[in-house]
């Protein structure tokens, strides 16, 4: 189902999902700013926002009481509709996306050295905030995946499109000495954007209706 202007603002005006993650990010936005904090910090937040997007996601699939499998395939093989596809995507998901973001953590931790002393309260409010947004989004998008068909190759997919930010501003930052207001401006609007826009995406496209 192809995505519109009309589809996102209708989605922006009738969804309290996406309501409150444009406030979960924009709260975050403004602590990060006026209590300056560093790019590892937010990198480190955005990590465990990620952690959350992915545990959410490995629910979502296991809760799915109807799902297509249509372009999807399993060792070269079209999939099947059935109970063993939809536990054995959702513990490949699981162990994937965990396995991509323990080598995400060893690369921050080696990388990028925090000093910061409020470090772990800023990380804790960040992860609080989070937690609340995608637990809410998770149990109020449930009863629209259970009215539709989502297709589960597509559903284990999307998450990793919500990573491409960091994954853009690891390279600014490496084009760029030091940190700046600017930089924190440009990589907090462009991961909030991206966030909105992947929400709308993943519970419009997904639960098609059933035939």
């Amino acid at each position: 189902m192809k995505i519109t202007e009309t589809t996102v603002r209708y989605r922006l005006r009738t969804d309290p999902s996406i309501r409150l993650l444009f406030f979960s990010n924009l709260i975050v936005i403004v602590l990060a700013l006026v209590q300056r904090w560093s790019m590892g910090e937010l990198l480190w937040i955005y990590w465990w926002q990620n952690m959350i997007i992915g545990f959410f996601n490995w629910r979502r699939i296991l809760a799915l009481k109807s799902f297509s499998t249509k372009g999807f395939k399993i060792n070269g093989r079209q999939a099947e509709a059935a109970p063993k596809t939809q536990k054995s995507t959702a513990w490949f998901f699981l162990f994937h996306y965990g396995a991509f973001h323990l080598f995400y953590a060893i690369f921050l931790i080696t990388s990028i050295p925090e000093t910061s002393p409020y470090f772990m309260l800023h990380g804790a409010v960040g992860l609080g905030i989070f937690l609340f947004n995608h637990a809410f989004s998770y149990r109020y998008n449930k009863e629209q995946d259970a009215a539709g068909n989502p297709n589960i190759g597509t559903l284990m997919f999307f998450p990793y499109a919500r990573i491409i930010p960091m994954h853009l501003i690891i390279i600014l930052g490496a084009a760029i000495s030091g940190e700046s207001t600017w930089l924190l401006f440009v990589f907090l609007t462009l991961k909030t954007a991206a966030d909105i826009l992947m929400h709308i995406i993943s519970h419009h496209r997904l639960p098609l209706v059933k035939q």
